[in-house]
């Protein structure tokens, strides 16, 4: 089964259930989506409220030790006291859920990734981004796509560049990692 999204030149989204033909135009893209969940007898959930203005919300991860796991006791001290905006949370492996505050979604990462490093030692190694191979457009300094060059700084160069990232921004994110 498969279910299909397409935003049309009006403004509106259209979606498709392509195992029993269903389809639904709305305004609202995630009526869409929920609609077409619906269908498929799938469980939506909505997303989350958008942050306040000046706040972004990323995950990051630190898997360098994914066979301890979540428990690990390195991580005791960022479970206890995490950067404030940011929840300590099992996906597998250590992950902070965040919503921290930021000029673009890079200076919110390259914050709490200093700040991890400086209070707990630890760096934080990706934003838990899947398929990264799988580039969408460049929305803005803080949708999608910036997440991606986050979490690939170094492959990512040339995507960064094509968001508005320059030289100075993405030699702050690795500053801020420790890496000589």
């Amino acid at each position: 089964m498969g279910l299909h999204f397409h935003r049309n030149p009006d403004g509106t989204t259209t979606g498709r259930n392509e195992a029993n033909g269903f389809t639904v135009t709305h305004a609202e893209e995630e009526e869409v989506k929920r609609q077409l969940y619906e269908d498929a007898g799938w469980e939506y959930t909505p997303p989350p409220p958008p942050v306040p203005p000046g706040f972004h919300r990323f995950s990051l991860v630190h898997d360098e030790f994914r066979a301890s796991g979540f428990e690990d006791e390195r991580y005791g001290g960022l479970r206890a006291r995490p950067p404030e905006g940011c929840v300590p949370v099992d996906r597998g492996c250590f992950t902070l859920e965040c919503e921290r505050p930021g000029k673009t979604l890079l200076d919110a990462v390259v914050g709490t990734v200093a700040k991890v490093r400086r209070e707990h030692g630890l760096v934080m190694n990706s934003l838990g981004v899947e398929k990264p191979q799988e580039w969408l457009d460049a929305d803005s300094k803080d949708g999608y796509a910036a997440k991606i060059v986050a979490h690939l700084v170094l492959m990512a160069a040339d995507r960064a560049r094509l968001l508005g990232y320059g030289r100075k921004d993405l030699v702050r994110l690795l500053d801020a990692t420790g890496i000589e």
